[in-house]
């Protein structure tokens, strides 16, 4: 979120989100449209240059679902998902929960809470969505259809990288696409909050959280922690 050019665009890309726009088609035209956004900032610019210049010359002269479709979603998911592992969290609220029905919110937060509890990457997610809706074949297939994709363009594309990284068309691309990609954060965060937030111990564990990261930069592995130890004494206060 570098310019004011690009909280206007993470702020529109929020509303399409709500509005319910596809969450991949927002990602790429955000990418596509800062890349239009700063190609024409560009000609402007140089038009203004050589106007000074040509002046200065003038002056100077899932379980149903089958496992095969598990498979062939979590392969199509790792093949296109862009940015932070959380960017991920749009895209399968925008497609399991509300778009195919394969999961509640609660599902998948109970699958992210788990993925974060354990060590590896967030995408691990994939690993306990894929049993929640296939056992361990689903398990299994999930994981390797999400991490696949990876290795193949990592091998793909090793030696054409240092050339991308200096093209200022694609900085312009990422540059737009990672503006999407935490407006889109922000989008589902507020999801995810409406749904974990729903009694007074749940709120009152939430806005600790808030404070001792904010406050005092607690590491995530131990608000996770916590926050299931403070869940398992609820439980029991609860279930004498």
């Amino acid at each position: 979120m570098k310019t004011a050019g690009l909280v206007a665009l993470a702020v529109a890309v929020v509303a399409l989100a709500v509005l319910g726009f596809n969450i991949i088609t927002l990602l790429i035209a955000a990418g596509l449209f800062w890349i239009v956004v700063r190609r024409a900032r560009d000609t402007i610019q140089l038009g203004r240059a050589s106007a000074g210049a040509a002046g200065l010359f003038s002056a100077t002269t899932a379980s149903s679902i089958g496992l095969a479709p598990l498979f062939l979603y979590f392969l199509k998911i790792g093949a296109v998902v862009f940015g932070s592992g959380f960017v991920l969290l749009a895209i399968l609220r925008a497609d399991l929960v509300v778009r195919l029905h394969w999961l509640t919110d609660a599902q998948l937060l109970d699958a992210i809470a788990v993925s974060q509890a354990t060590p590896g990457p967030f995408f691990t997610v994939s690993t306990f969505i894929g049993y929640l809706l296939g056992g361990w074949k689903g398990a299994a297939l999930a994981t390797i259809g999400m991490f696949l994709p990876a290795f193949v363009y990592v091998a793909a594309t090793a030696k054409y990288l240092p050339r991308l990284r200096r093209s200022p068309i694609a900085a312009a691309f990422l540059d737009g696409v990672n503006a999407a990609a935490v407006a889109l954060m922000a989008e589902v965060s507020w999801q995810f909050a409406r749904a974990a937030t729903n009694n007074l111990p749940a709120i009152c564990l939430c806005l600790l959280s808030l404070f001792l990261v904010f406050r005092y930069k607690i590491n995530s592995a131990w608000l996770v922690l916590g926050g299931a130890a403070a869940g398992i004494l609820l439980h029991v206060l609860a279930h004498p």
